[in-house]
């Protein structure tokens, strides 16, 4: 019997597909009345033992019987079944077929079955691919999208249309750019293009994907494509799986901003740098904008009020644009109704998602309200600044037009890193603190301004470390010595912070103590030596473990000093581990002078030297510290190269020569990262005219002597004012000598900024001032002097002493 032509369906894989599935024809009895071969080849019955037969009593074994008859009951009652159901093959076992049943009416009454039955095992895998295939677009949590050849959308799963909100068949036939953002289609064109002319599949790529329909909400998805054809090979697609992984991104964003913000902020003590850091961070990971406001007296580094009143001020911006109310620097108004005044009250991060900007919150002029009203900000975070239980400003963090609201987990993270950012800048404001009271005791320690002196003019200049370490101990000092000379010294304490600023601060008192008493430059580096060498014991023994670091720095400091005489224009210098002067003759040749360097102050035992020289009127002698040489990248031929051309122009204003030196080896791209003190000196001579020197014998009546010389030069000067103080002053000295020393009497007048009186013996005995009882006859003379004296004091040599006076010159 020929069996009818019909079509199940169309999937080749479908084991009820002609050619793959068994088929029988039964009449309405149940008689087989059609065989097909594939019938026989999977049940053995050749189709003329079957025809004409009941099915049931050939292929059903008694035991299954009621099961069968119960089929057969359902498929008469609804026309048709399908299922799994036991037959018995021709050799006699028992196998597991699926059956499709279905009835067929012919012309008239009669009605016949159609049965197409196959391997259970192979029904059972086809209804579970087309489970798979049902529940992929159906109930998989995962998107699928099929593009066709031309790119276009096939067809996408409920998974795609609950995401996106938009309907299925929304994108069919149309092309990802139709319903995606320009952005984000065409990195979705290009893949489906590749996929379709390579074949290549690609497999977890993640990109954007936002829908035109609403821009602001941010998708990330994970993407994975194969090239769909059919067993010739045609091309027929492309099919997509689509994982949202939006969730998963944003926490590694989040993550990574908090790495970010744990590498890129404090790194430099400067709360402003600080500020300026939390701003950039938040605003490339978090926010579209975000402002740092701190209260004033943090900025300058005070400690913050414990309740916060006033405005704050605009620290940091970012991105930094003109187009938003109030740029750095400018004064913030906190007004009682706005998040900011919330936050600081309770001290806890603020999230507005969805930002109404009220009027009420605009102190501002019209034009900073059309500002802020342009922004389209749509969603704030707010978060305090908060360490050490004192609030120290806050962080905004903004959303405008297209981003999306922010979330929970956002303001959660800009409270962290806003933690970490608040101690960092605490920590600037300490040191910011700390630096300027270390400044201000520095300051205080160095000369304000050098005074007119006869015997130089001078130019100085002194520029603190720029890197984090601080202020150091570098010094310089232009003293004032009698008979019109002046000391110079530089010196350096290593080490930076308070401990070395006090340290310098010893030092450079002990070195105008020892300048008074008129030693020898040696003489006053070995004393200071000494001096530096006790108090680093002293502080040894009272650190108890805790003051290395301070023993370190007064063992590392470094002095020169120089002592010259306009007079005789000789000049005597001694230095202890310091970088040796230069000197510029007034022809333009600048040398190194060849001073012994001895060892640094503090180590002891050691001698130091005197290097003597006479120098010619207009002379430079330059002293510094190495912060000088060591700031152009630590090139220290290069430096001294720079500053000896600097040098050569000897006849320049010192202030020039001196600004000159600091901008060619202090340039601003190389900013010292250690102390600098820079000091230069021209020499100059007093005229012969205003000295005045005579031999006296050592008799009795050398003192009449003295007053007449003392008043005729006074005479001469026009000083007659100054006559009688000067005879009283010149017999009274030089009656001392006649006394007490041996030797010749050297009287000298000097005039300069002020009168002074020298005598000069070849004694060491030093003269000695008391109070004489009223019963005493002498004993008066050094009292005298000392009251009609602005200063007076004595001076050693190796030839003996001088004792000096020194009177103000009338104000005519």
């Amino acid at each position: 019997m020929g069996m009818p032509s019909m079509h199940f369906s169309e999937s080749p894989e479908d084991p009820f597909a002609l050619g793959r599935g068994a088929s029988a024809v039964l009449d309405d009895r149940g008689a087989v009345v059609g065989w097909s071969t594939r019938a026989q080849e999977l049940l053995g019955y050749p189709a003329k033992e079957v025809i004409g037969r009941a099915w049931q009593d050939l292929l059903v074994d008694a035991r299954d019987l009621p099961v069968v008859r119960s089929v057969v009951v359902d498929a008469m009652r609804t026309g048709g079944w399908f299922g799994v159901l036991p037959v018995r093959h021709r050799d006699g076992r028992r196998m597991e077929m699926g059956f499709r049943a279905r009835a067929i009416t012919r012309d008239g009454d009669g009605r016949e079955w159609m049965l197409v039955g196959a391997p259970a095992a192979e029904v059972i895998a086809w209804q579970r691919d087309r489970a798979l295939l049902d529940g992929l677009y159906r109930r998989s949590p995962i998107g699928l999208v099929t593009y066709g050849p031309d790119s276009r959308v096939i067809r996408v799963n409920r998974a795609v249309e609950k995401a996106s909100g938009v309907p299925a068949e929304a994108p069919v036939g149309r092309r990802p750019r139709e319903f995606m953002v320009d952005e984000d289609a065409g990195p979705t064109e290009e893949r489906v293009r590749h996929v379709l002319e390579t074949g290549e599949p690609l497999i977890f790529t993640e990109q954007s994907a936002r829908a035109r329909h609403d821009p602001r909400r941010d998708r990330i998805v994970s993407v994975s494509a194969f090239r769909m054809e059919d067993p010739a090979g045609r091309v027929l697609g492309v099919a997509e799986t689509i994982e949202d992984v939006t969730d998963r991104h944003r926490a590694q964003r989040r993550l990574a901003l908090l790495n970010e913000a744990s590498a890129r902020i404090g790194t430099s003590l400067d709360v402003a740098q600080t500020a300026r850091e939390l701003a950039e961070v938040a605003a490339h990971g978090l926010a579209d904008y975000c402002s740092v406001d701190l209260l004033k007296p943090v900025t300058l580094g005070d400690e913050p009020p414990s309740s916060v009143r006033g405005p704050l001020l605009r620290v940091a911006l970012s991105p930094p644009e003109r187009r938003v109310p109030y740029q750095e620097g400018e004064v913030v108004p906190i007004l009682p109704d706005s998040p900011q005044a919330r936050c600081l009250a309770e001290r806890r991060p603020i999230l507005d998602r969805l930002l109404s900007l009220r009027p009420e919150w605009y102190a501002m002029d019209r034009r900073r309200i059309e500002i802020a009203m342009g922004l389209g900000v749509h969603s704030l975070i707010v978060v305090p600044l908060v360490a050490r239980g004192l609030v120290l400003g806050l962080v905004s963090l903004w959303r405008v037009r297209h981003s999306e609201p922010f979330e929970d987990d956002d303001a959660a993270v800009a409270h962290e890193f806003s933690s970490r950012a608040a101690v960092c800048i605490d920590n600037a404001r300490r040191f910011t603190q700390q630096q300027s009271a270390a400044l201000t005791l520095q300051r205080s320690l160095l000369p304000r301004a050098v005074s007119d002196l006869p015997a130089v003019e001078v130019a100085c200049r002194y520029l603190p470390a720029s890197g984090e370490p601080g202020i150091g101990g570098d010094w310089f000092d232009v003293i004032p010595l009698s008979g019109a000379r002046v000391a110079l010294v530089v010196g350096d304490v290593v080490g930076h912070g308070l401990h070395a600023a006090a340290s310098m601060g010893r030092l450079r008192a002990a070195v105008r103590t020892l300048a008074s008493l008129d030693l020898e430059p040696d003489e006053v580096v070995a004393r200071l030596d000494d001096l530096v060498s006790l108090l680093a014991a002293e502080l040894e023994a009272n650190a108890d473990g805790s003051g290395g670091s301070t023993v370190d720095q007064m063992l590392g400091a470094t002095c020169v000093y120089a002592v010259y005489d306009p007079v005789s224009r000789h000049c005597s210098l001694a230095r202890a581990g310091h970088p040796a002067p230069m000197l510029s003759t007034p022809d333009g040749e600048v040398t190194v002078l060849d001073l012994p360097a001895g060892p640094p102050l503090g180590l002891g035992g050691l001698p130091f030297e005197t290097y003597d020289l006479d120098l010619p009127e207009g002379s430079m002698l330059t002293l510094y510290t190495n912060g000088l040489l060591e700031a152009r990248n630590g090139d220290i031929d290069a430096a001294l190269e720079h500053l000896h051309t600097c040098l050569t122009h000897v006849a320049d204003p010192l202030e020039s020569t001196c600004h000159a030196v600091v901008e060619a080896l202090l340039p601003k791209e190389h900013l010292p990262t250690d102390d600098v003190a820079l000091l230069i000196a021209r020499t100059q001579v007093l005229p012969p005219q205003d000295v005045a020197t005579w031999q006296l014998p050592l008799e009795a009546t050398a003192a009449a002597r003295a007053r007449e010389l003392a008043t005729a030069q006074l005479t001469e000067w026009g000083l007659m004012e100054l006559a009688f103080t000067t005879e009283l002053v010149a017999s009274e000295l030089v009656t001392n000598a006649y006394r007490y020393a041996a030797g010749p009497v050297t009287l000298r007048l000097i005039r300069t900024h002020c009168l002074i009186c020298e005598v000069s013996d070849a004694s060491h005995t030093s003269p000695h001032l008391r109070r004489a009882l009223s019963t005493d006859e002498g004993g008066r003379g050094l009292f005298l002097v000392a009251q009609l004296t602005e200063r007076w004091g004595t001076r050693y040599s190796h030839d003996g002493k001088t004792v000096w006076t020194e009177q103000p010159l009338p104000h005519a």
